[in-house]
């Protein structure tokens, strides 16, 4: 990892301590879904050495955020057995990742780098520069922001990238 990637790890690290997740730094055993992270009992354990992309950090959180407390208590690696939680999967998760990516200043490439997403990190980064948010309306549903022209939406409330809950309470 570069200076520079480490430097934007640690300020995702801050940020994600700041809303409410817990990250342990730690040795992170070469086995993990991704290299240098881990999700265990709701938090994540990270391995600044063995970190290739600090944007997966983004993305792993936004699995967390996106799910009521009961159930991120209990996530740990094996995603794909999580019980199935409405407006709390994958797609939820990157626009979560998105917003919080907006929120930070982030170069939409650090989220959306070209070792990730199964070889659609090109397309995703285009389509949220563009302003097609694939997942927004999940968000919204779970009551974490609000969508322009949307009948649920209250007059004034964020307006998604802007996140009214950072962490889903329900």
């Amino acid at each position: 990892m570069t200076s520079v990637d480490a430097a934007i790890a640690l300020r995702i690290i801050d940020f994600l301590r700041e809303i409410g997740l817990r990250v342990e730094l730690c040795e992170v055993a070469e086995d993990s879904f991704l290299p240098g992270l881990r999700i265990r009992q709701g938090g994540l354990q990270v391995d600044l050495d063995r970190l290739p992309w600090p944007g997966d950090l983004l993305h792993e959180a936004g699995h967390l955020a996106v799910v009521p407390p009961d159930v991120r208590a209990t996530l740990d690696d094996a995603l794909q057995d999580m019980p199935a939680v409405p407006h709390g999967g994958e797609i939820e998760a990157t626009a979560w990742a998105w917003a919080a990516t907006r929120h930070l200043g982030l170069d939409s490439a650090v989220l959306f780098h070209d070792g990730g997403y199964h070889g659609h990190a090109a397309g995703l980064r285009m389509n949220f520069e563009l302003g097609v948010y694939l997942g927004a309306s999940g968000l919204a549903s779970a009551g974490m922001t609000g969508l322009a022209g949307h009948a649920c939406t209250p007059e004034g409330a964020a307006l998604y990238p802007q996140m009214r809950l950072w962490l889903r309470s329900r």
